[in-house]
């Protein structure tokens, strides 16, 4: 009987597969990598693309910097880009993707200079061609080592033919594009304060800060009243910048707040207040200011209000006048006025003004037109008081290099010190606080008053292109709601309202590694003459004729003035700008070199799609908004994708000091790219997203559970015949049921790629796999699979099982790009890949709702008998399914909907099932939430068919020995 046994497991069409369970990532995803820059897929996708009718879809690349080795963002960026292109791609698109760098910036400027500082060397002292040059070769050296480490990812594109914002006609379209801000009039120089970092010295962009808790100072510091009958009494106010306050101008309060005159009528031992000493102070604040005075309540008392029309007519001393050796720098008085930024919910009621230091000030007497009197100069490049000024001339705000973490210099000391000899301060402490730091050096920054070059937004650009607006913002404004899809629509929000409150944007930067501003201003002329900008389009011909062949280097050479001038002008009228542009506008003009520029770009000049993280709104898409609304006259994207930051498994946020840090490379090396690729279609991008070991087990697993899937279906198909496949009309009702459930999922997958709901899209097909497929269908069919000769039924199995594949490969290649490559090449050649078909159409007569609707019937009342069967599984009645033959009592309206026993024994995998119409026997087995349904418990009659396994009253009746009547034919 045993040789027999052996002899019947012989004869079943058991799953056969060379596909291993075991995937083995890490080492075999460099292989299709290789295999796939063999057959060049991406530049076959392009020539798949000229012999078809394809509507291009351009998604263009936010440039990383290229410095460093990837982070976790990086990946999850690339990988998204990677899905949304092959997606597209295989829904019918000629999806294209040309990946690009930033190269430019002081980033790089700073590692080239920290090689110098190592050595001793000045920079300065280095011509500036040959030290440009270092940093074109560092770029350069990181854009390599970066390719290699996105293509191990899997992501497709043109990485042989990568866009460089350092590639000589990228340098100079960058320059043009800058052209069209000079000669529309929107350029113009101005001095206002700006973000500026003393350590690197250069003004910074918003997008180049990050906030970070600061230790500061905090001083109340008394200004003198000058005349009237508060003459003698102090003005306090609060600041927690120290070193402002040699270039303070002005004093402001709120007219709306109530003000009191304050008198100390005791003093403890240690206290900057003398007695009978008078202050005015908001009364909302008075107790607290009076508190750090280390003042008791009962040391001061309130003499009488002081109402805003007193205020008004006010001016005040500098706590610095009059001082001995001062050389009357701060003997002028100062002016006092109200102003609407005030407020009483911290400080004194009062705000000490230094308009070359705070943007509120210096746009109140901007308005006032009293800039003039108020703009100062005090502080250098560096962040060092001005050499002459008295008392603090040479003293910095922050050191050169932090000490221990610490930047503090010795400004603020040398002030507090100060106020505190002449009797200027009230009270000091110290607050910390969020404050900006440069997100390259790390070191605090300052807001400076320097003169710049800016970009008017609210300026007409008069190049009549006036579709959106005919200023920089209305045009970005109405861009942002007529012209772009937002995903998430969030994201629209926070992009308009930061471009409606944002002032004129800082073009320059004073610095070496990027390109130049390339014009020339008249010697001698001041910013708001008409003559000031040299506007001359045979000039500009000439600047980017030589940037196109030498790149902006070309400025810098020796006798460039004079180059570019011609001889139309005499070189001795104009001076060269030397200053930098602004890294952002390299990146926000690389629609222009890239998108329309190149072959491969975009039809129209726009792209489909810009797709960053959230911090992108005030960086890359903000730019670029502002430069092609500048240039273009709307934005260069149609669509914006946004996802958010990637955080640890407890939600903290990744820093090298906590050590909570997570590299791409080492995900790849310890699990396969494809997990990680996995692990950016579960999650939803749009928010904060969490990953660590844990998580990355779970991925894990359900990558495991997926194969296993697919696995079992490469093994049924082994001896799948095409010619034998079987009609959908002819299949049984379970087959026909399938196919409704692929067409369903059919436009749930191709709605979420188009939405680019990637977690929605693997969740369905997962869900699907694992539930319809693995826990229903292949359970059910694996015995007619087996064990049926060359039956309809078997073959109708094996037709669902091919268009399984054939869909459930291809949609899943966008997420699982090698493991995809694999399973398609267990059944196709090697001459193929799966990165070059499109999803398959599927028919839409597949789709049969009222089937569906008597299937969801048929498997309610299913799941009553396998709940009986489980009880008594539990209670070791039966060890298998097979073991029981139970009746199955139904209410008679779900009688006419099971009809056929067979068939329901088979979905219920039992040898023998019994269905009755009627009231279910006391003690049925029944469900709360399936009426009409009960089930008895009953053992199937018969013999076990030591071929299929089943119990049935015919086994032993049939010319084949122990076996059942359907396995008999099928041995025949």
């Amino acid at each position: 009987m045993c040789a027999d046994k052996v002899e019947y497991k012989t004869t079943l069409n058991l799953p056969k597969t060379d596909f291993p369970m075991r995937a083995g990532l890490p080492k075999r995803e460099p292989d299709w990598l290789a295999r796939w820059a063999e057959m060049n897929v991406y530049e076959k996708l392009r020539e798949k693309a000229k012999t078809e009718t394809r509507a291009p879809f351009t998604l263009h690349d936010g440039p990383p910097y290229a410095n460093g080795h990837l982070h976790i963002g990086h990946a999850l960026n690339k990988i998204l880009k990677d899905m949304v292109v092959r997606s597209q791609q295989m829904m019918g698109r000629d999806a294209r993707y040309i990946p690009g760098w930033d190269c430019h910036g002081l980033p790089i400027e700073w590692k080239i200079e920290e090689k110098y500082r190592e050595k001793g060397l000045d920079k300065d002292a280095v011509d500036v061609v040959e030290f440009r040059q270092e940093c074109r070769d560092f770029a350069s050296g990181w854009v390599d080592i970066q390719r290699e480490e996105f293509k191990r990812l899997g992501v497709q594109g043109k990485w042989d033919e990568p866009y460089l914002t350092m590639n000589f006609h990228a340098e100079k379209v960058i320059a043009e594009e800058f052209q069209k801000f000079l000669m529309t009039g929107t350029l113009y120089q101005g001095s206002k304060p700006v973000m500026w970092s003393p350590v690197e010295e250069t003004a910074l962009a918003e997008a180049e800060v990050e906030y970070h808790d600061k230790e500061s100072f905090a001083i109340w510091v008394k200004f003198a009243v000058a005349e009237g009958d508060l003459a003698g009494s102090k003005v306090v106010i609060w600041t927690t910048t120290p070193w402002t306050i040699p270039s303070n101008k002005a004093v402001v309060y709120g007219d709306k707040y109530s003000y009191g005159l304050y008198e100390v009528t005791a003093t403890p031992d240690e206290c900057w207040a003398d007695v009978g000493e008078k202050f005015l102070l908001a009364d909302k604040l008075a107790a607290d200011v009076f508190a750090k005075a280390r003042l008791e309540d009962d040391q001061w008392t309130r003499v009488r209000d002081v109402p805003s029309e007193e205020l008004a007519g006010l001016s005040l001393k500098h706590p610095l006048n009059g001082v001995e050796d001062g050389n009357g720098e701060w003997d002028d008085l100062r002016d006092f006025r109200a102003a609407d930024f005030v407020t009483d919910d911290e400080g004194t009621g009062f705000v000490h003004c230094a308009p070359s230091h705070g943007m509120e000030e210096f746009e109140l007497y901007r308005d006032l037109g009293m800039l003039a009197e108020v703009i100062t100069y005090n502080v250098m490049d560096d962040g060092s008081f001005r050499e002459d000024m008295p008392f603090f001339g040479g003293k910095r705000i922050l050191r050169a290099k932090a000490k221990k973490g610490n930047w503090e210099g010795d400004a603020n000391a040398a002030v507090m010190s100060k106020l505190a000899e002449v009797g200027g301060l009230l009270a000091r402490g110290k607050i910390k606080h969020s404050y900006p730091h440069s997100w390259r050096s790390k070191a605090p920054i300052i807001f400076r008053n320097t003169p710049q070059w800016f970009a008017a937004i609210d300026k007409a650009v008069g190049d009549g292109q006036d579709t959106y607006g005919t200023s920089i913002r209305e045009r970005a404004l109405r861009s942002i709601d007529e012209l772009v899809t937002w995903t998430p629509q969030k994201g629209r929000n926070r992009l308009h309202s930061m471009i409606e409150a944002r002032p004129d944007w800082v073009l320059s930067r004073q610095r070496a590694w990027g390109v130049p501003l390339t014009c020339f201003t008249k010697a001698g002329a001041k910013p708001t003459d008409d003559d000031f900008l040299l506007r001359d389009e045979a000039v500009n011909a000439r600047v980017l004729e030589a940037f196109e062949v030498e790149g902006a280097d070309a400025w810098y050479k020796e006798g460039a003035k004079a180059r570019f001038l011609g001889s139309d002008y005499n070189h001795d009228d104009y001076d060269q700008v030397m200053d930098i542009l602004d890294v952002w506008f390299d990146s926000g003009s690389t629609h222009a070199f890239t998108l329309r520029d190149r072959e491969d770009g975009s039809e129209d000049g726009l792209a489909d799609l810009y797709l960053e993280g959230t911090d992108q709104h005030r960086g890359w898409f903000h730019s670029s908004m502002l430069q092609g609304c500048g240039t273009m006259g709307r934005a260069p994207y149609r669509g914006v994708l946004t996802h958010g930051f990637t955080l640890d498994e407890k939600g903290m946020k990744m820093s090298k000091s906590i050590g909570n840090t997570i590299v791409p490379e080492k995900i790849v090396q310890q699990y396969g790219a494809d997990i990680l690729r996995l692990w950016v279609a579960q999650v939803d991008f749009t928010n904060d997203q969490r990953i660590g070991d844990e998580i990355l087990k779970g991925v894990a697993d359900s990558y495991r559970r997926l194969r296993n899937t697919l696995r079992y279906m490469l093994g049924s198909l082994g001896d799948f015949d095409a010619s034998k496949a079987v009609a959908r009309d002819d299949m049984p009702e379970l087959e026909q049921l399938i196919l409704h459930k692929l067409a369903v999922l059919d436009g749930v997958v191709r709605e979420g790629y188009a939405k680019y709901d990637f977690q929605g899209v693997f969740r369905a097909i997962f869900e699907f796999a694992t539930l319809d497929l693995s826990s229903f269908y292949f359970d059910i069919r694996k015995d007619a699979l087996y064990c049926d000769g060359d039956t309809e039924r078997r073959l109708a199995a094996l037709t669902v099982l091919d268009a399984l594949y054939a869909r459930l490969t291809t949609w899943l290649a966008p997420i699982l790009t090698f493991t995809m490559e694999e399973v398609w090449l267990e059944r196709n050649g090697d001459d193929t890949s799966v990165h070059l078909v499109d999803f398959p159409d599927t028919p839409a007569e597949w789709r049969d709702d009222e089937l569906a609707a008597r299937s969801d019937v048929v498997r309610s009342v299913r799941r009553v008998v396998t709940g009986a069967l489980e009880e008594q599984r539990t209670a070791k009645v039966i060890g298998s399914s097979l073991e029981a033959a139970p009746t199955v009592y139904l209410s008679a309206e779900l009688a006419k909907v099971i009809t056929n026993r067979d068939t329901f024994a088979d979905l219920c995998i039992t040898s023998q099932i019994t269905i009755a119409e009627g009231a279910a026997p006391d003690g049925a087995f029944t469900l709360d939430d399936v009426e009409g349904v009960g089930v008895v418990f009953g053992m199937s009659d018969g013999e076990k068919c030591e071929r299929c396994w089943k119990i049935l009253p015919d086994v032993g009746t049939h010319s084949h020995e122990g076996v059942c009547g359907r396995c008999n034919s099928a041995l025949s």
